[in-house]
């Protein structure tokens, strides 16, 4: 099953979805899809359609592949422009991501501060190769990504920058237009900002993200590349904490995220 696929399936029935074992990352299924499930069951609980301001999503445990998913959502509350709501994926009994969203509605202001500037990065026709999927080596779901570094260095080169990216799409979806469950996939489909330091293989992954969407999302379809780079503020004692943004290929600001990150190295 592809992204768009997968959120169908939630969409239909968000008591009992299994995730493909084509979407792990070691013992885990994707991150980035994870959250964009449980996205899609809140939208489900929503009485208009205010959109989707910023997430903050904890990944409580591995949530694993080929396992039976259930997507609860409570509805903290709903006011007149903003709704809260918390969402959790649960396996077995156990919660395995959590994630908190807040919806609002836009509203006449005085203060309008344009985006900073895109980070300048190689052209995409001049950044590295499309990075492969190979079996046992990259994550499963990386055959539905595709990344093209152009910031930084890739994982285990120890590369001692602080940032890393470069230009991201998903792989195999219908030409539709982009929403945020899709900007959730293309920002998490990066490693740990940590993992381009070490000079060998070592786990790493997310405990906490945070991510805002600049609303309304820029228009672009699923098969349009896009720029991302995170630059790694702080790393001590397992533990790395990171900054990201992401935008259209023509500079315009997508989605911001942060990110506390684990390594075991």
């Amino acid at each position: 099953m592809n992204f768009d696929q997968l959120l169908d399936a939630v969409r239909a029935n968000p008591e009992a979805v299994s995730i493909p074992p084509d979407w792990a990352q070691g013992r885990a299924a994707f991150g980035g899809l994870m959250a964009a499930m449980a996205l899609e069951a809140m939208r489900l609980k929503l009485t208009d359609d205010r959109p989707v301001r910023s997430l903050a999503i904890s990944f409580v445990a591995p949530a694993a592949a080929d396992v039976p998913t259930r997507f609860e959502v409570e509805v903290l509350r709903e006011g007149k422009a903003v709704s809260t709501l918390l969402g959790r994926a649960v396996q077995d009994g156990q919660v395995v991501t959590l994630v908190q969203g807040n919806f609002g509605a836009g509203r006449p202001s005085v203060v309008q501060v344009p985006a900073l500037p895109a980070m300048e990065m190689k052209a995409l026709e001049d950044a590295a190769p499309e990075l492969p999927h190979i079996p046992g080596v990259t994550p499963e779901f990386m055959r539905h990504v595709a990344l093209r570094w152009a910031v930084g260095g890739l994982p285990f080169s120890g590369n001692a920058s602080r940032r890393m990216g470069g230009w991201v799409r998903l792989r195999d979806v219908a030409q539709v237009q982009v929403n945020e469950a899709h900007l959730l996939a293309l920002v998490d489909a990066w490693p740990p900002s940590l993992m381009p330091f070490l000079k060998q293989p070592a786990a790493g992954s997310t405990l906490t993200w945070t991510i805002e969407f600049i609303q309304p999302v820029a228009p672009l379809t699923t098969v349009d590349w896009c720029r991302y780079c995170v630059e790694t503020e702080h790393a001590r004692d397992g533990y790395g904490h990171a900054a990201a943004s992401l935008w259209t290929a023509e500079g315009e600001l997508l989605a911001l995220s942060r990110q506390t990150v684990t390594v075991f190295a």
